[in-house]
């Protein structure tokens, strides 16, 4: 493995309610010949399975290790940054970036500079109406496969392939300027690690924004949902470091029960 390819350890395909267990099984086959190894099921309709075991056609040590999950929420557990697979635009969602763009951004979406990766999660929606909106709410970037506009209709485990081989090709195409120096050329590099918010800790940060604009009367119960939306996609093209989410979670504390006295 090169030095860059250890780093597809730190990205999760997820596959939200499969209906088909072989396109579980074909999507680790796609997935092992790629070098991924990290699957993630949110509610299959039936796993596991001997068509997925048949049709993973050796892959299925990748279905054995297998995490499945009863939320989205819960599969994205413990990732900063999550990617979601439409091949429609929405109304109220992010721009659609072709994922040949969004694969060039890998190193720096995982952190690969740092001595800790930052893990990431690929969403792919149903085979029959892909992601949801409530699904793509959870995702700060939205990817697609530029197939032909006449039929643009894709396989599950085709789509993950197309993903899988353009993530590993960027990061074949990543060069390292230091690797070919000399120890003594290469001076000591400062950290640069950025801790970015977790999805968990962004959730709840989303909750808390939600519960405070009620509480201050800027949300109605007439379609609070919309405005919600457009909150998420604003702070999505943002990405939220840790620190920047306490900050925000103390204002909207502080809204709710406003101090007498301002602060110094």
């Amino acid at each position: 493995m090169t030095p860059n390819l250890h780093l597809l350890n730190h990205c999760r395909i997820v596959l939200c309610q499969t209906s088909h267990p072989g396109n579980i099984g074909s999507t680790a086959r796609a997935m092992k010949t790629m070098g991924f190894q990290n699957l993630y099921l949110v509610q299959p309709k039936i796993f596991p399975s001997p068509e997925s075991n048949s049709l993973a056609s050796g892959a299925t040590d990748i279905l054995e290790k297998a995490t499945v999950c009863h939320t989205l929420e819960e599969a994205l557990a413990g990732c900063t940054f999550v990617i979601g697979l439409s091949a429609r635009r929405r109304q109220l969602s992010h721009a659609l970036l072709p994922i040949r763009e969004v694969a060039g951004r890998l190193p720096e979406l995982l952190q690969a500079h740092t001595e800790s990766p930052q893990n990431i999660a690929f969403v792919f929606g149903t085979e029959m109406s892909g992601l949801s909106n409530a699904e793509l709410d959870l995702c700060q970037m939205v990817a697609m496969i530029p197939a032909n506009p006449e039929y643009a209709s894709l396989n599950l485990a085709a789509a993950v392939q197309i993903v899988c081989y353009e993530l590993r090709m960027a990061l074949l195409d990543q060069k390292d300027p230091l690797r070919d120096l000399p120890k003594s050329q290469i001076s000591p590099q400062p950290d640069k690690t950025i801790h970015y918010a977790s999805i968990d800790d962004i959730e709840l940060m989303y909750e808390h924004l939600e519960q405070t604009l009620y509480s201050i009367g800027f949300l109605k119960a007439k379609e609070p949902g919309r405005i919600m939306q457009r909150l998420r996609r604003m702070f999505a093209r943002s990405r939220l470091e840790k620190e920047e989410v306490n900050i925000l979670r103390g204002i909207f504390k502080l809204m709710q029960s406003p101090r007498s006295n301002p602060i110094d």
